[in-house]
């Protein structure tokens, strides 16, 4: 069975579904999820449908799809590909937008590990905010720490152990999972500096069939510092990245995109005005979006990366004006854009 990484349309925020091989499920961040099952809003679609057609027969693939509108819930998600347990529950870093329903989500999946950085954040007020404070204050009840339900880890660039990154025998590679960053001297200058960007989980995640794919988090540019000096080798060409920060412009250094040159980079949802498509294009560089084709996802098969998404029109566009077809895919419930 070949491993899949789901990029979800989550709002403005962030969350990842790794499909191990093994039957594991990790989880990386959390946004948009709730208990609460929420409405389709069918007649929306309808207008917008007919709003992308039009761009799409002005402007071909590249035309606004407007899926920014349409969001999935990651538990409603994961309970329609039979999913009722997670293995591991990553949260890259300790930001709202990427703990959006983590009650919710906790209670609906119990994930058995979660991985969290040693921060000292605190929130002081909610006023204002659209984030739930119960997220929040059941987070810091996690961040307590507990030796079950679930087991706390607090990993850092390097590490090795028996399931992420190791086998039963000590062997490599378990679920392919690698830690780029964080690193202790990182993690203290966040809790100096308040800025909790830079104590960013980053992953490299190695399926399989050989393919490279680069977790970002929110990395900032003394993570990719790091990584550049210890881990250049491991990241260089890869075959996917997800952007980090989303792909939001974020006044940084985007000089490490030279060294990854990825394949293909997934972009979360941002206004397009927020979005810092110059930095992959200027350099020739491949992205999908969100709002493009909704859920993005990478099949990691034998032979090759197949780069799907949930939302026909946009794969449709995207594979006419490449000059073949799309097809659609059951088991994974995706429509084919390209394979790497």
């Amino acid at each position: 069975m070949p491993s899949e990484l789901h990029f979800l349309n989550v709002k403005q925020g962030d969350c990842s579904w790794i499909k191990h091989p093994n039957g594991n499920n990790t989880i990386i961040d959390v946004f948009n999820a709730s208990i609460e099952k929420q409405d389709s809003q069918a007649l929306l679609k309808a207008f917008s449908e007919i709003s992308v057609l039009e761009s799409v027969k002005a402007r071909g693939a590249k035309g606004n799809f407007g899926q920014k509108q349409f969001p999935v819930n990651p538990i409603e998600y994961l309970k329609d590909f039979g999913v009722s347990s997670v293995f591991r529950f990553i949260l890259t870093h300790p930001d709202m937008d990427h703990m959006g329903g983590i009650e919710d989500f906790f209670n609906t999946f119990s994930p058995t590990n979660f991985w969290d950085t040693n921060n000292k954040k605190e929130i002081e007020s909610f006023d204002g905010s659209p984030h739930k404070k119960s997220d929040w204050e059941f987070y810091k009840n996690l961040r307590k720490g507990s030796d079950s339900n679930p087991i706390r880890l607090q990993l850092l660039s390097g590490a090795k152990g028996k399931y992420y990154n190791e086998n039963e025998d000590g062997s490599c590679c378990g679920n392919g999972l690698f830690i780029l960053a964080t690193t202790k001297e990182l993690l203290d200058s966040a809790n100096e500096s308040r800025d909790f960007n830079d104590c960013s989980y980053v992953i490299l995640y190695r399926p399989p069939n050989g393919a490279k794919v680069v977790i970002a988090g929110d990395s900032h540019d003394k993570t990719w510092e790091h990584i550049l000096e210890n881990w250049k080798d491991e990241v260089k060409d890869c075959d996917v990245l997800l952007a980090p920060h989303h792909g939001r412009d974020s006044k940084r250094s985007y000089d490490f995109l030279d060294v990854l040159n990825p394949k293909v980079t997934f972009f979360g949802i941002a206004k397009s005005s927020h979005l810092n498509y110059s930095a992959w294009s200027n350099r020739n560089l491949q992205v999908f979006t969100n709002n493009q084709g909704n859920c993005l996802i990478a099949k990691f098969n034998e032979g090759g990366t197949e780069i799907r998404c949930t939302y026909k029109t946009f794969a449709e566009a995207y594979c006419k004006a490449n000059g073949y077809e799309t097809s659609y895919c059951s088991s994974t419930k995706t429509y084919y854009l390209k394979t790497l």
